[in-house]
């Protein structure tokens, strides 16, 4: 099956985290689960990939966290979606439609 390679994707890995926040808080296994799910297993991102993008994001501002007791009794690190961060994600979703219409040029299937 092919993959997606992560260099190719790696610009917006911040935008694909974003994309899942929007609605609710939520943790990285369960982003990573996701993802792995919406992509159709074409798109693994590595774990050292998302932690290093969360705390780019909530460097930014986009993003804050908080821990929370998950039902196991154990305490989690979860992620929301900042104002800030919902504007960045409106700018990225723009940037795209425009690399896709340049890039579109360039394809020969």
């Amino acid at each position: 099956m092919l993959e997606i390679s992560s260099d190719v994707i790696r610009g917006y890995n911040d935008t694909i985290i974003l994309f899942f926040l929007r609605k609710e808080p939520s943790y990285g296994y369960e982003i990573s689960k996701n993802i792995r799910a919406l992509s159709k297993e074409k798109y693994l991102i590595k774990e050292t990939t998302l932690y290093s993008a969360f705390t780019r994001l909530e460097k930014n501002g986009y993003i804050s966290s908080f821990s929370m007791e998950a039902e196991n009794g154990k305490k989690r690190t979860y992620y929301r979606i900042t104002d800030e961060g919902r504007k960045y994600y409106q700018e990225k979703c723009e940037e795209w439609q425009l690399t896709k219409e340049v890039i579109e040029n360039f394809i020969s299937v």
